[in-house]
């Protein structure tokens, strides 16, 4: 049953030592949230990391745009320089070292892995620049720091944080009978209030009760005039970085009806609505079907499902009992199913089962002549270009739904070649005693697998260390756990 290592977490190092309970040492690790693993440079927070949006974005759309208006190459060499300035490709490569030491150095392997699961259920798309700096301080304040509560928590965190309603729009969504809606500068501007139905529809169609919780068009319009007025402050040198407040002035005046439940106007709403969302019965059913998904098989049995409901309704929602509870049941079904890893999953456990140590400098390797003081190694960058080639970079996302946890949508010949092509350029990235060691495949092997002979007879055919490399991770036994 070794494969449980690498269906909860990313497989065994050559020399680590199996767990002799490996169903209590993946429990423990979810039961608190540790710090960082990462022991590189400062570690930046969301509302810092929104100074250097904000530096981009206002320099773009007015000064630059201005200043060359009549000239499209100079203004494109000079945004250019501008997101050079403001490490536009630098801090998503920051944040992977952040976010990848977590599966590979750290003691809690399997609490990465289930965070990298709600980053991708709370996705954060690819929009306004947003996945250059604000995703992955989203994804580790507003997610991982909330995976010791309870998912109402989570979903009113992530729901009211600055990164999601930018991207989902609710800045724009006004009250058309509100104050604001109501102005006179609006009549003036020609400049309509509307309500802006982006959040409240994945609320919950993405983040809650999915449509089988059989909302209506109207339930979601009803819900979007309870989010009115949760946005970022605006002025006109900040362009929306200021904090999320609720802007009594833009919501919607009156009571409003979702799924049968009326709320009344007012800050108080969203709490409420979401309390009601989160308690649904459809909600505990559709995340505890994307749980046992992520880690088990395609086509959840309600079987598998039942226990992690359960869980969820004994202990109120609480993640810690939510995440033990899918951690059991992929144990015990871990001999029948395999569940086929995503591109950044698969990457990660071929690059720990093969006890690699090139893929993250340590402080002293982090070099301080780029303004913002962080300069990944070219390794670093590598990670990120690779991944988005196999369309699977964690801040890239294309759609608000994230990626699919679908083998099907992960088949094609063409990222398959890819996965072959990165098992070849990965392994001259190692270490030279690693690539010169003829006994390093075995050890990988006979640590990882229980029938290492058969995959031993299979890998042993080739000639090279780089053609083991290239047969042994691209083996259905290592795309499938």
């Amino acid at each position: 049953m070794k494969n449980f290592f690498r269906k909860v977490a990313f497989g065994l190092k050559p020399d680590e030592k199996a767990p002799s309970d490996p169903l209590v040492w993946a429990q423990k690790q979810v039961e608190s949230i540790p710090e960082f693993n990462w022991k590189g440079k400062h570690i930046y927070s969301e509302k810092e990391m929104r100074k250097y949006w904000i530096t981009q974005r206002v320099e773009e759309n007015t000064t630059l745009r201005k200043k060359y208006k009549n000239d499209p190459e100079g203004f494109r060499r000079a945004e250019r320089k501008l997101e050079a300035d403001t490490g536009k490709q630098l801090w998503p490569a920051n944040e992977m070292c952040i976010r990848h030491s977590e599966a590979l150095r750290s003691n809690h392997p399997v609490l990465a892995k289930l965070w990298y699961f709600w980053g991708n259920h709370f996705t954060i798309s690819d929009t306004q620049t947003l996945g250059s700096y604000s995703t992955g301080a989203y994804q580790r304040e507003f997610l991982r720091a909330n995976m010791d509560k309870n998912f109402e928590t989570m979903v009113t965190e992530a729901t009211l944080a600055w990164p999601m309603i930018m991207h989902l729009d609710n800045k724009d969504n006004v009250g058309p009978k509100s104050e604001s809606g109501r102005s006179e500068w609006r009549k003036r501007e020609k400049e309509p209030a509307t309500i802006n139905e982006n959040h409240a529809r994945e609320l919950m169609e993405l983040h809650t009760i999915s449509p089988d919780g059989g909302y209506t068009q109207q339930d979601v319009i009803e819900l979007a005039k309870v989010m009115t007025g949760w946005r970022p402050k605006w002025t006109k040198g900040r362009d929306h970085g200021h904090d999320v407040k609720f802007d009594r002035e833009r919501h919607e005046p009156g009571k409003k009806q979702v799924l049968g439940k009326v709320y009344k106007s007012g800050k108080k709403g969203i709490n409420l609505a979401i309390k009601d969302l989160v308690n649904h019965p459809s909600c505990r059913e559709f995340i505890a079907t994307k749980l046992c998904r992520y880690l088990i098989t395609d086509e959840p049995t309600p079987q598998m499902i039942a226990p992690v409901i359960k869980a969820w309704e004994q202990s109120d929602g609480f993640l810690p009992e939510v995440h033990k509870a899918v951690i059991k049941v992929a144990f015990e079904h871990t001999a029948k199913y395999r569940k086929f890893q995503n591109p950044e999953n698969w990457w990660l456990t071929a690059i720990n089962m093969s006890g690699s140590t090139y893929a993250y400098p340590t402080q002293e390797k982090l070099i301080d002549s780029h303004p913002l003081g962080i300069k990944p190694f070219g390794e670093i960058s590598w990670q990120g270009w690779f991944l988005e080639d196999l369309g699977c970079h964690p801040y890239r996302q294309k759609q608000p739904n994230g990626f699919s946890d679908l083998e099907k949508d992960w088949l094609s010949t063409e990222l398959i070649i890819r996965r072959i092509m990165f098992a070849k350029e990965a392994f001259h990235k190692y270490n030279v005693k690693d690539q010169i060691d003829d006994t390093i495949h075995e050890k990988i092997i006979r640590n990882n697998f229980d029938n290492p002979d058969k995959i031993l007879k299979i890998v042993s055919r080739a000639k090279t260390n780089e053609e083991k490399h290239i047969i042994l991770f691209n083996l259905p036994e290592v795309l499938k756990a």
